[in-house]
């Protein structure tokens, strides 16, 4: 890790460009086998015809586990719509263009949302008849089998400098319902106060798609619910409000 530039850095990891090898090393308590299973999923996403970094390897740097993948430079889709907030909706359209074409992709072996999901539910700190209602409607939703990238935002699209776009973190990738990972988006973008945008994406995605608005709601308190667990105490309020069975009916 000689001459390795930090890039990113939080509790629980720090990531590194190393070369033309991009880090990510893990805190000491980081559970092995998520590790393990992040780049699983990743290395299975690899196997599609989607614009995605290389895993190199798997090693322990310094007694933490790390994965080490291919570096692509360029910027991210978020850093881009920041310096020129007059492409908003040229922006915003790529963004749509390249969820629906991950959407698009069926990647078998991966685990399912919904069980996924069914488990974030019974952990969340809600009340038992609140965890029934979600769980009844996450049983209720249609059973697909598309690849959901699980925290699709514009900050995971990098953008090279010849345009091509490429996605990263897929360490939440699963396969289910198409609209689950919209409502997600959705809700990342209300998270990260753009609420302008947030409706602006959704009907946008709506519209390229031919889904009703009506059906990506009703994912919105079960994809809620499912942030509960781990989402820091100033979202915590926000996604609460969401988290309301009742609307959308």
């Amino acid at each position: 890790m000689d001459n390795a530039k930090l890039i990113f850095s939080r509790a629980d990891k720090k990531i590194y460009r190393h070369g033309d090898s991009l880090v990510k090393v893990f805190d000491k308590n980081y559970s092995k086998a998520n590790i393990l299973n992040e780049a699983l999923n990743h290395a299975r996403v690899e196997e599609t015809d989607l614009n995605v970094p290389k895993i190199k390897s798997i090693e322990v740097v310094d007694g933490k586990w790390a994965i080490v993948l291919d570096y692509i430079e360029g910027e991210t889709l978020q850093t881009l719509m920041q310096k020129h907030p007059e492409k908003e909706d040229e922006y915003l359209e790529l963004f749509v263009d390249l969820q629906l074409t991950v959407l698009s992709k069926n990647v078998p072996m991966l685990n399912k949302l919904k069980d996924k999901m069914n488990g974030k539910i019974s952990s969340a700190d809600l009340d038992a008849t609140t965890r029934y209602d979600l769980h009844t409607r996450l049983d209720s939703m249609p059973k697909h089998k598309h690849l959901c990238h699980g925290d699709f935002n514009p900050t995971n699209v990098i953008i090279t400098s010849d345009g091509t776009p490429y996605i990263i973190d897929w360490s939440h990738a699963t396969q289910g319902n198409s609209s689950a990972d919209v409502a997600r988006s959705y809700l990342l973008f209300y998270l990260d106060g753009k609420e302008n945008l947030a409706n602006k994406y959704l009907k946008l995605y709506c519209k390229k798609s031919d889904t009703a608005i009506q059906y990506v709601q009703r994912w919105i308190p079960i994809v809620a619910a499912s942030r509960l667990v781990k989402c820091n105490p100033e979202e915590e309020q926000f996604l609460r409000s969401w988290i309301d069975v009742v609307d959308y009916e």
